[in-house]
């Protein structure tokens, strides 16, 4: 059997609070696999879990969503359907931040003063969408 990890070293290597943990065990999103004296303990694999939690919560996924990927097979058509949707959504997403980025990045280095009449500066602000 794996060494178990103690909840405050899995809270320390996600980098999440240990009251977010006991949250998710209770929303069934991780489980705990034993205890360490009165304190859970996890599997190592948690911690991919955890991740892959925290990079679906970033991007928008609320968690009901990200309890039903977790259970999900390969037949569940429709929970396809909204991941295909959330991936337009995060695609378009990362044009708006690129797009946001390449302003700042001009705005970072451009001599116009003021810099927010600058007309490089300008056309770039107007390339991104309000979100």
């Amino acid at each position: 059997m794996d060494t178990l990890l103690d909840i405050g070293e899995v809270a320390r290597r996600s980098g999440l609070a240990a009251s977010a943990l006991r949250f998710y065990e209770r929303k069934g999103l991780i489980e705990a696999d034993g205890r360490n004296g009165l304190r859970r303990a996890y599997r190592p694999e948690t911690l991919e879990r955890l991740a892959l939690i925290t990079c679906a919560r970033d991007a928008g996924f609320r968690l009901s969503e990200i309890a039903a990927f977790l259970r999900a097979g390969p037949s569940d058509t429709r929970l396809r359907e909204h991941l295909a949707a959330k991936e337009r959504e995060v695609d378009a997403r990362v044009a708006q931040l690129t797009r946001l980025r390449d302003s700042l990045r001009h705005a970072a280095v451009c001599e116009h003063d003021p810099l927010v009449e600058c007309p490089e500066f300008k056309q770039a602000i107007r390339r991104v969408p309000e979100g």
